[in-house]
């Protein structure tokens, strides 16, 4: 796993950034043939509505000029017929609005913002859609094209030197282009950051994986430590007492055979933790909830480690001050949620335990304080003290044993009961575990 999971991430990696490339060029290439698209499309509406104007102002007009040596008419006649009507006299505004529009929904350009303008034969403006003239100046952002308005007859165009022009203006051309490709964009995007969630939900699997596997390794070492030590024991006890002179001797029989008893009990308390973790694992805890009052367990569990205070030359301070201190709760399973806390507050001191105990309650909660001065936890730690199997780093402390299961069992009794658990520690000065239980408050 360690050589493996390296390669596992340098390819998932690289993987990544080929689809985040292979994206980015595809988004290129499609915008250019959207552009490219638009370009051809707009050129094409707008080439369709200059010969359909044209087709209106130049019907039934005859626009030859007469040649030499022809016959000829008077120089006002002649104008009078060969100029014809103008597109401002032939449509209005709105309709050559219109026109545009239908062109453009007709080459697949229905949401193409655009200006327009009409220029006479001297270039002069005969007619302006309203934001004509800010979208002509602005050449940065905005795509113009000029269209002449002449017959479709090219013979009818001799000798014409100018004509109108239709001048069609679409602002933010660009913009437009990335618009139209909103929804296409936006579902790459998801498309990518799903890939991103993929990618980080595996790599999280991994690690955890990984987690899982350094934690199973330090929970056989564990078990196999905590086992061993007792099976070591009873042996060299039953050894013992095979020996004639101990045999002999009722005192010395009785002192091995207590031995032999001691260490049973501590394997059956090992496996009955192991089988606690798996009840936990499956949620099965059974609760038998009744009225209890917490500071007579307190008491209770604190007679079992005066032993213990004793040998370390510790001591515990008592500080009962609620005034309310019943709750609904399991005997067995609180008891033990307790003697945990107490346990743990002793083992991992690396000097004299200086332990306080402090109750307090509110309108709904009785809140118990569980402070020592031990050898405190990281940030790290603190974070991942309720993790199954998990055991807090104890620099040169080696006295400390266990499967790592004490406070993932109190996390779980202090959820069935429906309360809350909170840790406050500073590596080198102290842990303070707080515990809210709700309280008691009758049939």
């Amino acid at each position: 796993m360690k050589r493996t999971f390296p390669v596992i991430i340098i390819l998932i990696t690289l993987s990544l950034f080929g689809l985040i490339l292979l994206q980015i060029s595809w988004l290129q290439n499609l915008v250019e043939v959207t552009r490219n698209q638009f370009d051809n499309n707009y050129n094409d509406a707008g080439t369709s509505v200059a010969k359909e104007l044209s087709k209106r102002v130049y019907t039934g007009q005859v626009l030859r000029l007469p040649r030499r040596g022809g016959l000829t008419f008077s120089s006002d006649f002649h104008l009078h017929v060969l100029k014809p009507p103008t597109v401002e006299e032939k449509f209005s505004l709105q309709e050559i609005h219109t026109k545009i529009r239908n062109a453009f929904d007709r080459s697949n350009l229905k949401e193409l913002k655009f200006e327009f303008g009409v220029t006479n034969t001297n270039d002069d403006y005969e007619m302006l859609s309203p934001g004509y003239e800010k979208a002509f100046w602005d050449t940065l952002n905005n795509k113009r094209r000029y269209f002449p308005v002449i017959p479709e007859n090219t013979a009818d165009i001799e000798g014409m030197t100018s004509f109108e022009q239709l001048v069609i203006v679409v602002p933010d051309f660009e913009k437009q282009i990335w618009a139209s490709l909103r929804w296409i964009i936006a579902g790459a995007v998801l498309f990518m950051l799903v890939i991103i969630a993929a990618f980080y939900v595996t790599v999280k699997s991994l690690l955890n994986q990984k987690k899982l596997s350094e934690i199973k390794s330090d929970f056989i070492n564990n078990m196999t430590h905590e086992f061993k030590t007792p099976l070591a024991t009873i042996s060299l006890a039953v050894d013992a007492l095979r020996n004639e002179k101990v045999q002999a001797d009722k005192a010395k029989a009785s002192y091995f055979s207590n031995i032999i008893k001691e260490e049973n009990v501590r394997m059956n308390k090992h496996v009955e933790t192991i089988l606690q973790a798996a009840l936990m694992e499956k949620q099965e805890l059974q609760l038998n909830l009744t009225p209890m009052n917490v500071h007579d367990t307190i008491h209770a569990v604190l007679d079992n480690y005066e032993l213990q205070l004793k040998e370390k030359q510790g001591e515990i301070q008592l500080l009962l001050n609620a005034r309310e201190d019943t709750v609904n709760a399991d005997e067995v399973h609180f008891t033990n949620l307790l003697s945990n806390l107490i346990d743990n507050a002793i083992k991992y001191s690396k000097e004299k335990p200086r332990i306080i105990i402090s109750t307090h309650s509110t309108k709904n909660h009785l809140v118990i304080r569980v402070e020592d001065n031990g050898i405190g936890m990281s940030k790290e730690s603190v974070k991942r003290i309720f993790e199954k199997f998990y055991r807090a780093h104890t620099g040169n402390l080696h006295n400390v044993k266990g499967f790592g299961l004490g406070m993932t069992y109190v996390k779980t009794v202090i959820d069935a009961h429906k309360g809350r658990i909170k840790v406050d520690s500073v590596l080198g000065r102290g842990t303070t575990f707080t515990v809210e239980m709700p309280l008691y408050k009758g049939s």
